[in-house]
């Protein structure tokens, strides 16, 4: 049976609770250990990129690529509403296959950052800002509509990375 998109937006709220917990702890380090910390974001886009990537980015995304392969078989979201991610053979996913399924999940979230650092510190050099927020929200759009209305439930970077999300309360 195929995860409701209910059930994997529930799943992915528990597991945002972890991100949200590391996110307080990376404010705490860099508020108060490490103040100068903070002006490293200031000196370039490109250098502001980078290390948010390095501190949030690259951290949860290896917590998702870990937790969503056969190493692990679920994140703790998933785990407690009973849903997996498998490849459309249903097996569970190698490490590289489940790397490409979180990059192309968090692409949003990544080029979102990448808007924030771009409107705090450039004005209109490059690609137009407006056409990178018609990207982002373009991309949420589509992965929410495809996971909704897809037969089997599949959000687009599923169906291109030929992998489904399952209702599975058997794995421990």
């Amino acid at each position: 049976m195929h995860a409701s998109f209910l059930l994997r937006f529930r799943a992915f709220l528990y597991d945002y609770i972890f991100i949200l917990l590391y996110m307080g702890v990376i404010f705490i380090i860099s508020t108060f250990l490490f103040p100068e910390l903070q002006h490293v974001f200031q000196e370039s886009l490109l250098v502001a990129q980078l290390i948010g990537f390095f501190l949030l980015t690259f951290p949860v995304s290896v917590y998702f690529i870990i937790c969503d392969s056969r190493l692990v078989g679920r994140t703790f979201g998933k785990k407690k509403m009973g849903i997996q991610v498998v490849h459309q053979d249903g097996q569970q996913l190698s490490l590289l296959h489940s790397l490409v399924r979180v990059i192309l999940k968090f692409l949003p979230w990544e080029l979102s950052h990448y808007l924030v650092y771009r409107f705090v510190d450039v004005g209109d050099e490059g690609v137009p800002f407006s056409l990178l927020i018609i990207i982002v929200y373009a991309l949420i759009i589509v992965y929410i509509l495809t996971a909704i209305f897809t037969k089997k439930k599949q959000s687009l970077y599923d169906l291109i990375c030929k992998t489904e999300v399952v209702k599975n309360d058997d794995i421990p």
